[in-house]
């Protein structure tokens, strides 16, 4: 069985194609699993391919589950992790040396609810080195390439997931987003994926780069099977106090597109600037042009403090990263340096060989910002500007619905390109920084191709409010009527 036959399928075309009894679920599993087997090795979007436990477990759903009842909402669908989100029994290397040969004993909380759902953990993929990156070039164990152009990057962090997806090794996946790290390798490879509102989503079981922006989230390759999968991991978790009170999301409150044309829709002015290229933003309008044809108001809104938020956010999560990566010294888990005259120099000779460039300029930074005489100058300014920036964010909400924004102001760029100037690639997350910095939820889907190459166009909402959000993907995703996207670079 082809996986060439699955490239417009959501999952309840799986399921059904399941229940006919036209492929049975080991046979599914096979079929992604050969190919990944067949294109990966031109990818690299995978660092384990967990294959002999996806085997046993499709037999196992198979012999306790009968098509007579209702299955569960992801029963038999294959699905990729990004290597931060602990999977007990397979790898969690955050893409770092330090954590090569660490294996976690136990699962995070989205993973036990996505078992329970019945999907199928299929292998862990390859990201920025601990979060931190835009490209998945900072991984150490090399860069995940985009399926639409092998010579150009995936986006990062969670470019392993994306570009799975997107080349379909799997139909769904998981990814983290701490400053766009959902949200732009999804615009970069042409899929859905969705940053959920700040303690929506269980943090258990999640490696940490910046604790109070860090939020996992799904990436899929329609909005309704990104809304599936956000289903199933939403929640209250009592093992993560930064989760909030809020019962799962129900595609129930999703409105209806009468509902939808009702919504006033604001375009914030500092998105759609000079630095945003030619391509992106004509394709951008058009999206705009096709909501109001469709009788959607649009606004323009000011968002005033956008400027900021890229700096205040190189403040802030750095800050967060240098506490939160103390732990790696080569003590209890991860590599250690056998060289070294005494437990000082251990660490030190750990920690400059376990971590790469762009995790040690973080740590460096960060450690910086917090020292006595400098917390106030640096981290204490940056928290002052992540509350000027969410108040920005709740003034507009009182003057539309939602927003509307480019993902990223350029098209995927050269491997290798943007590595020599980090500030350059900085500047890639400056239309998904502000928003997680507010702790809001924001989806980025595909809205056309400049170039052969996706443009993704970013929603974002009020705080739990991820129903308008889906409700207007959805909306829009039928009438641009694009394809799922299936690079077929292979041959």
């Amino acid at each position: 069985m082809k996986v060439e036959l699955f490239k417009d399928f959501t999952i309840a075309d799986y399921h059904k194609w399941l229940r006919e009894e036209k492929i049975s679920l080991p046979e599914l599993i096979e079929a992604f699993l050969e190919r990944i087997k067949s294109i990966d090795p031109d990818l690299h979007a995978f660092l384990e391919i967990n294959q002999q436990a996806a085997l046993t477990e499709a037999d196992i759903l198979v012999k306790g589950d009968s098509f007579d009842k209702e299955l569960a909402p992801l029963w038999g669908i294959p699905i990729a992790i990004k290597d931060n989100i602990c999977v007990q029994g397979l790898p969690t290397t955050c893409g770092s040396r330090i954590l090569r040969n660490y294996r976690s004993p136990y699962n995070a909380t989205v993973i036990e609810r996505l078992k329970e759902a019945g999907a199928i953990i299929i292998g862990k993929t390859n990201m920025d080195e601990f979060a931190m990156g835009s490209s998945t070039e900072n991984s150490a164990f090399g860069p995940t390439r985009n399926p639409f152009d092998l010579e150009r990057v995936a986006g990062g962090s969670s470019g392993g997931s994306a570009a799975s997806v997107a080349a379909l090794e799997v139909p769904i996946s998981l990814g983290s987003d701490t400053g766009g790290s959902i949200r732009q390798p999804a615009s970069f490879c042409g899929v859905v994926g969705l940053r959920p509102t700040y303690g929506r989503v269980s943090r258990y079981g999640l490696v940490s780069f910046a604790s109070s922006l860090d939020q996992i989230g799904p990436i899929a390759r329609s909005v309704d099977d990104c809304t599936r999968v956000f289903e199933i991991i939403s929640g209250k978790d009592e093992q993560d106090s930064t989760c909030a009170p809020y019962p799962p999301f129900s595609r129930n409150d999703i409105p209806t597109e009468e509902e939808i044309r009702k919504l006033k829709i604001g375009l914030p002015r500092e998105y759609f600037s000079g630095e945003v290229e030619k391509g992106v933003l004509e394709l951008i309008e058009q999206s705009i042009d096709l909501l109001r044809k469709n009788n959607l108001e649009t606004i323009e809104v000011r968002l005033p403090h956008t400027d900021y938020a890229l700096e205040a956010y190189y403040i802030v999560s750095p800050c967060e990263a240098s506490s939160n990566l103390a732990r790696y010294d080569g003590v209890l888990y991860g590599f250690r340096e056998k060289e070294g005259e005494d437990l000082e120099s251990m660490y030190l000779s750990s920690r400059t060989r376990g971590f790469g460039e762009e995790v040690k300029r973080r740590i460096i930074l960060g450690t910086y910002c917090l020292s006595s005489g400098y917390y106030d100058e640096y981290y204490l300014k940056g928290m002052k500007v992540r509350t000027l920036v969410r108040h920005d964010f709740e003034q507009v909400f009182e003057e539309c619905d939602l927003l509307l924004t480019p993902v990223s102001p350029c098209l995927p760029f050269n491997l290798g390109e943007k590595t020599k100037d980090f500030y350059q690639m900085y500047l890639t997350d400056i239309f998904t920084i502000p928003s997680a910095m507010a702790g809001l939820p924001a989806l980025s889907m595909n809205c056309g191709y400049c170039d052969h190459l996706p443009v993704g166009l970013q929603i974002i909402g009020p705080p739990f409010r991820e129903e308008l959000i889906l409700g207007l993907a959805g909306f829009l995703e039928k009438r641009l009527s694009l394809t799922p996207p299936f690079p077929n670079f292979h041959q």
